[in-house]
């Protein structure tokens, strides 16, 4: 059976009368709580036999005029004004728990601590949804970036004790390599000194475990390596009962940027040229199979559907639904 553990507390709230009443609401607002914060967040949806819960490790500020390629800063911030959007950007960073029946596993584990005070609230999304840190079984981190690894520990402690950690072997090889830290110039050691950080207490517990290539990783659950992003960055596919949803990790980031126009590439391509091949690839194939997909850095929940829409695609995000 799938955990429901998020009814029990739904239950428990009615009962216990924890929520909050509209008065208690209006109280809380005139002492001090701001009403621009935002709770941390979730989002359910089922796929097949699965559950897929979005999580939310908050948002961060993105200087996307500056940093986006193949394009002009003065073109990126015309696209962004047309849909009432600047620079920076505030960017979602989203995070997966799939859920078989057998296994609870978590796709990426937020920036924790090393992108400041906006990141680093995905445990409190995972206890929102009705879960708990512990109950997680396995990580599958589609890069090594600090905002996909940075929540996996915290002052070295694993954050997620009973979860194997699994990456795509040519990105533990790069960014856990003393050698590459070493030769990496200032601005850029920051980067792998995130990922060692936050991979340290796993791999001394012997829970780190990486893979090579493609590879089915646990029962309806399996790895495609893309290398573009970085050099093993990887998508994962989830299928389920004939459905099918495919998270495409940092394929890509601003969507109304490069949705339109999927030649755009960003900065943090290790290797540009194929990051535009890849997300092509794999937008295309979204597009014959109807599927759904999901990436990192998409408006929250980041779930939807893609179209072709001349050169380049439309999305078209998940319906918000809640009938339970």
């Amino acid at each position: 059976m799938l955990r429901r553990t998020h009814r029990v507390l739904a239950i428990a709230a009615l009962l216990t009368g924890s929520w909050l009443t509209s008065a208690q609401a209006a109280t809380s607002l005139t002492q001090g709580a701001s009403p621009a914060a935002q709770q941390a967040g979730y989002y359910r949806m089922t796929l097949g036999d699965f559950a897929v819960t979005a999580l939310s490790d908050g948002t961060v500020a993105l200087p996307v005029d500056k940093i986006l390629l193949n394009t002009s800063p003065d073109h990126v911030n015309k696209v962004l004004a047309h849909h009432y959007l600047s620079s920076p950007l505030a960017t979602s960073v989203n995070t997966y728990l799939i859920d078989t029946g057998e296994k609870l596993v978590m796709i990426d584990a937020g920036a924790g601590s090393l992108f400041g005070p906006t990141l680093g609230k995905l445990v409190n999304s995972i206890k929102a949804a009705g879960y708990r840190p512990e109950q997680i079984d396995e990580i599958y981190i589609t890069h090594m970036h600090g905002d996909h690894v940075g929540g996996l520990s915290a002052n070295e402690q694993m954050l997620f004790p009973n979860a194997v950690v699994r990456a795509e072997q040519k990105d533990a090889d790069y960014w856990l390599s003393q050698a590459n830290l070493d030769a990496a110039p200032a601005e850029g050691k920051g980067s792998f000194q995130g990922a060692q950080l936050s991979l340290k207490p796993y791999i001394a517990a012997g829970k780190f475990k990486p893979f090579s290539g493609d590879t089915v990783l646990t029962t309806g659950v399996r790895a495609q390596v893309t290398g573009a992003h970085t050099p093993g960055h990887s998508i994962y596919v989830v299928e389920s009962k004939g459905e099918k949803l495919v998270l495409w990790g940092d394929l890509i980031h601003v969507s109304v940027v490069q949705m339109p126009n999927p030649d755009i590439a960003i900065q943090y391509d290790s290797d540009a040229k194929n990051a535009v091949v890849q997300r092509r690839k794999a937008f295309d194939a979204a597009v014959k199979e109807g599927h759904w997909g999901a990436a990192a850095h998409l408006p929250f929940p980041g779930i939807g559907h893609l179209r072709k829409d001349g050169n380049g695609y439309q999305w078209i995000p998940v319906n918000y639904l809640n009938d339970k």
